[in-house]
Formats: C-alpha cells, sequence, structure tokens
C-alpha cells in the first residue's frame, strides 16, 4: 500500500503527406504535458512508525507544505525542469491535503503566469467510491478550484488524475464514467484489461515507481528515478544517473500526450527528484532536475 504521506514540447508540426496540395491544413500534434506527480503532506509525513521516514535528506531541509516560499521554491525547480505542471495528491474536501491545494493555487497565481496544478484523487486507491461521492467530489472540486487560473485544463476541460489500486476494473471506469457530468478531463490509472472497458475516460495513465519506465499507448509515458521505501532494508529501484538520462530522452521520444515523472517529492518511499544532499549540484536543482533540464529546455 502506498504511504500516506503528491506535465511541454514545442508543437510539433504534422508532416505533410507525399502528393498533398500545396496550402492544405494539417492539425498540428498538441503539446505534450509534462508534470510531475506531487505530495503537500508534511511536515505530518516526515515522522511515521517512530522514525524519520526517508532514506534521503532533501536539500531544502525537512519542510512543511504549507510555506509560501517553499511552493513558490518548487514551483521554480519544475519550471527549471522543464515540466510545465504537477499532480498534486488528494484524499478529499477537507482533508490537510485540500486545505494544502486551496494555498497551493494561491501561491502559484502570484508566482507563475505559466505553471498549472491538477490534483491525484487518492480515494480510489484505497475505497471503491460510489457514483454519488466521485460527483459531488468533482462538484466540489469546480466550485472551488476550476475556475482558479493556475488549474490544468486541455482545452476548456479541468483535468483530474485519479488513483486506482491492483484490484479496479472496468467498473471503476464505468464509475466515474457516470459520475463526470461535468466534462472534467479524468486520466484514470490502468489497471488490468483496461483496453477492453466499455466506458472509457479521457485519458489512462500508469502510476508504478518500481519500474524505471512506463507507457500506455501513445497516451502516457512515465519515468520513475528510483523507489526505496523507508521501512525497506533496499531499494526496489536503485538510482542511477546514467540510467535516468535515458529514461528523459526515451520519454521525449514517445512522443506521449502526457508525460509523467514519479515523483517530485514523494520522500517516503524514496522516489522523489528534487535536490538532496545525496545528489546534490552546482546548480541548487539536483542531479536529476538538472538531467530534465537538460533534455527539456
Amino acid at each position: 500500500m502506498r504511504v500516506f504521506a503528491v506535465a511541454m514540447l514545442v508543437v510539433i508540426a504534422a508532416a505533410a503527406p507525399a502528393g498533398a496540395t500545396p496550402g492544405a491544413h494539417h492539425h498540428a500534434r498538441p503539446k505534450p504535458i509534462r508534470a510531475a506527480f506531487y505530495y503537500p503532506w508534511v511536515p505530518g509525513a516526515w515522522h511515521q512508525d517512530g522514525m524519520l521516514f526517508t532514506k534521503y535528506r532533501p536539500s531544502l531541509g525537512y519542510y512543511s507544505s504549507g510555506s509560501a516560499s517553499l511552493i513558490r521554491r518548487h514551483i521554480r525547480a519544475m519550471q527549471y525542469a522543464g515540466l510545465g505542471a504537477a499532480i498534486s495528491s488528494w484524499w478529499g474536501r477537507g482533508t490537510q491535503t485540500d486545505y494544502a491545494f486551496k494555498h497551493i493555487l494561491k501561491v502559484s497565481a502570484n508566482t507563475s503566469k505559466t505553471f498549472r496544478w491538477t490534483i491525484y484523487y487518492e480515494l480510489e486507491g484505497h475505497a471503491n467510491p460510489s457514483v454519488a461521492q466521485i460527483r459531488s467530489d468533482l462538484h466540489y472540486l469546480r466550485s472551488h478550484y476550476w475556475n482558479k487560473r493556475s488549474y490544468l485544463r486541455i482545452g476548456k476541460r479541468p483535468v483530474v488524475f485519479v488513483w486506482a489500486d491492483p484490484g479496479d476494473g472496468c467498473a471503476m471506469a464505468t464509475r466515474w464514467h457516470a459520475a463526470n457530468d461535468v466534462g472534467a478531463y479524468v486520466v484514470l490509472k490502468v489497471f488490468p484489461g483496461y483496453q477492453n472497458c466499455a466506458d472509457k475516460p479521457a485519458a489512462w495513465h500508469q502510476y508504478a515507481p518500481v519500474e524505471p519506465t512506463q507507457r500506455v499507448a501513445r497516451i502516457s509515458y512515465t519515468i520513475s528515478a528510483g523507489f526505496w521505501k523507508a521501512t525497506e532494508a533496499t531499494p526496489r529501484l536503485a538510482r542511477d544517473l546514467v540510467r535516468w538520462r535515458k529514461d528523459v530522452r526515451a520519454m521525449v521520444a514517445s512522443r506521449a500526450r502526457f508525460q509523467l515523472v514519479t515523483t517530485f517529492n514523494e520522500w517516503g518511499e524514496g522516489t522523489a527528484v528534487e535536490s538532496a544532499w545525496q545528489w546534490r549540484s552546482p546548480s541548487h536543482y539536483g542531479l536529476y532536475l538538472d538531467a530534465l533540464h537538460q533534455v527539456l529546455k
């Protein structure tokens, strides 16, 4: 079970086919959305199970997600890396992550005109919320967040990423299809047999940072720097900067609509790519963000 503690290419014009009429119009490929999964649940998550819940030492210290200066620094770091959005862990209305997200959008509006945020709907990964609950939550998000400039949209549709557990199936996709009466651009996490579902979301993604890369057709491509959970003696995915640079290039080459990083700052599972003392660099952004910067910028 995950620790409870949180996407942009230049538009590439479609090449005209041989024999095309001069001056004919052709649709340009939409810009990929490059985003990182983001976790606004500290300081509460720094200490769990009677221990400091991370194997690493963040360069910014064991910070608080509620700090406006911290949020501004994180936005600058992600923009430096060539990311245009972040997917913030959200556990429902009235939770700490809900209050944090409200603050994040406020700070972001005063920090960047281009960086965007969306949520990662975590409840689906730990329960099977009813159609009524999902619809109610989507209406809450619409009334509280979707009118904010910093909220991520595709066209006019607000984007919502959704976590899922391994036991989920097409019934989950059907619940979200039935609940979405507000036109949200829903991006569900894949599960076995997702391709065969009659009810499909706007897009699919994978969140599995124990694997270095995860590709879902031309829809999404996700990369992970490593996975070393605080309670485990050895990493399930060892960090390797040579491999990471290769994976970043592969992500770009995929031309996937969503190009995702797991994660920016999930320290408990050891998947973070923000700067830590273990991979600090002269740029002060850390070696993993430096690698993204070199390819994505």
